[in-house]
């Protein structure tokens, strides 16, 4: 009798923490969702005098010309930056090209992180060639861009409007639809 009793709680305990991890795990998920991206209204920016400039920097294209944020101003950008090491970069990358496409007006950076040890610029040209992606990629062989704009894991993508402001941004993988919202942002502003 005994002993079937202990049997019961043990089960009823455990019952009890998968209810709880189950419960826990729904309401942290909702803060990490794929659809969610951080917004800055341009209303509240006007009225609060907040805008957040987005920073520049310089990178270099395939053939070695240095390009910089500022080159682009005057037009929206979507600043997205990748490794070829990272997989949710990959994951990402067809929804990032389809957009390419069928956004001619808008500017997309694709950053890679080019450190020469774990990235490089070889591995990265491969990798594009290899999955026939047309966007071109530029190369952040001295983390200046990853600096400038604090990015501690990949990927992470920044949507800058016409005037150089940081609209939106997302860390980590972005869904086709989140990126389209994010597009559509900075393309109406």
């Amino acid at each position: 009798m005994k002993q079937s009793v202990k049997w019961i709680i043990i089960a009823l305990l455990f019952a009890g923490m998968l209810s709880g991890a189950f419960i826990v795990y729904n309401q942290l998920s909702k803060n990490y969702s794929n659809d969610r991206i951080e917004q800055n209204t341009s209303n509240q920016a006007q009225q609060n005098d907040s805008t957040v400039t987005a920073p520049d920097f310089t990178v270099f294209d395939t053939n070695g010309n240095e390009v910089s944020l500022s080159d682009y101003k005057g037009k929206p950008v979507v600043l997205n930056f990748w490794a070829t090491w990272c997989y949710y970069c990959k994951v990402e990358m067809p929804d990032f090209n389809e957009a390419y496409k069928n956004h001619p007006d808008v500017q997309f950076l694709m950053i890679n992180a080019t450190d020469g040890i774990q990235e490089t610029q070889e591995k990265a040209n491969s990798y594009i060639k290899e999955q026939g992606f047309d966007f071109e990629i530029f190369f952040d062989t001295t983390q200046q861009a990853v600096y400038n704009y604090r990015v501690t894991g990949f990927p992470a993508t920044f949507f800058i409007d016409k005037n150089g402001n940081i609209a939106a941004m997302r860390n980590g993988l972005i869904d086709k639809e989140t990126l389209e919202k994010g597009i559509n942002i900075i393309a109406q502003q």
